[in-house]
């Protein structure tokens, strides 16, 4: 019997402290926040973790060899267990959505769980990888604003969506580490994700919270620069990951939600926190 650490590391627990500021960022955009909004959070963390279980039990191959350790090849979940959590975390995500958020959540939830599933079995190990996987964080902060003015959430989406694929290009090397092209790559982009989230008219909270974003992930990334190894790598990601709600937390300040988003923000320490106990990578 699986315990639920086993199925706490499973599904990377901790990471998903890190999708609830998708929805409220979009919700905030859209000028959607309210009584809804809590239960499209929740669904979005069902399916991120829907989605973790679905990668493990896809890779439970490949992490024999390279990750022994995992719940997977350990023994500590068998394969049909960690497929049911993927299969019924899923099935209750799109179920949360359509509960809280109506035909106009379902119209997105049921995208999202598509592309987190085809980014496990068939994106991941493609060119195409990142991309999918931005998609599924933009259209994360896109169910948030489903209450609301779509349109209005598109720049916060594509700014979390571009993130998304900075941390998802670096993670294909955690196991082998990388030379100095990628890094140099994804920190730039990852300046133009922080300046996209301060917006033409910086005001001191958005600023503020860009600007740690910037110096947690950033920094990390320019330890890459300067050593390759992929326990840098993996650090680079993890700091992407934990640092997401700094981000999301000044677009959602930038919509004029500033107390909302420090207390997004505010994810991050305890992201970081929980990260020591259940690796998010």
């Amino acid at each position: 019997m699986s315990t639920l650490t086993d199925l706490a590391e499973l599904v990377r627990a901790p990471a998903g402290l890190s999708v609830p500021g998708d929805v409220l960022a979009g919700a905030a955009a859209a000028g959607a926040l309210g009584r809804r909004t809590p239960g499209l959070a929740a669904a979005s963390v069902l399916l991120y973790w829907a989605g973790m279980a679905a990668n493990d039990w896809a890779d439970r191959g490949l992490d024999a060899v390279e990750r022994p350790e995992r719940p997977i090849p350990s023994g500590r979940v068998s394969p049909p267990a960690a497929l049911g959590v993927a299969a019924g975390l899923t099935a209750a995500g799109v179920a949360l959505a359509a509960a809280a958020g109506g035909r106009r959540a379902v119209a997105v939830a049921v995208p999202l769980a598509a592309a987190v599933w085809a980014y496990d079995l068939a994106a991941k190990n493609t060119a195409a990888g990142p991309a999918v996987m931005a998609a599924c964080r933009g259209l994360d902060v896109l169910l948030g604003a489903t209450g609301g003015r779509l349109s209005r959430a598109v720049p916060a989406a594509a700014t979390v969506a571009a993130h998304t694929w900075t941390v998802t290009a670096l993670s294909r090397r955690e196991v082998g580490g990388t030379d100095r092209a990628l890094p140099g790559a994804t920190l730039a982009g990852t300046a133009l994700v922080a300046a996209a989230a301060v917006g033409r008219r910086p005001a001191a909270a958005p600023a503020a919270l860009a600007a740690g974003y910037l110096a947690r992930y950033g920094g990390a990334q320019v330890r890459v620069l300067a050593d390759g190894s992929a326990g840098r790598v993996r650090a680079a990601v993890g700091a992407g990951i934990t640092g997401l709600p700094a981000l999301q937390g000044a677009l959602t300040a930038r919509a004029g939600a500033g107390l909302l988003g420090l207390a997004v923000a505010a994810a991050a320490p305890l992201g970081r926190l929980l990260a020591r106990k259940v690796s998010p990578t």
